[in-house]
């Protein structure tokens, strides 16, 4: 799995708290995300910043936010790449 740094639109609330919108691929795909399922902040070292659990459709992915950054792990296929839904 390689780490990759994704777009995402998202909206800041008053009390502070960021909640991904949309995903836009390096190739120009767009995802528009319709949840948050959950948030949880890393265990044992095995990821940085948050993990966005999130609903796109009826797949159920992982997105990940440090700091202003976003990223997603991908699973490299030579036929195609897909977002991690581990």
């Amino acid at each position: 799995m390689s780490r990759v740094n994704v777009s995402v639109e998202s909206i800041t609330y008053a009390d502070g708290s960021i909640v991904p919108k949309k995903i836009f691929w390096e190739d120009g795909r767009t995802w528009n995300i319709d949840r948050v399922i959950h948030m949880a902040g890393p265990v044992n070292n095995e990821f940085e910043g948050i993990r966005y659990t999130i609903a796109i459709g009826s797949a159920v992915k992982n997105i990940y936010r440090l700091g202003s950054t976003w990223y997603v792990y991908t699973i490299e296929d030579p036929d195609q790449t897909e977002v991690d839904s581990a």
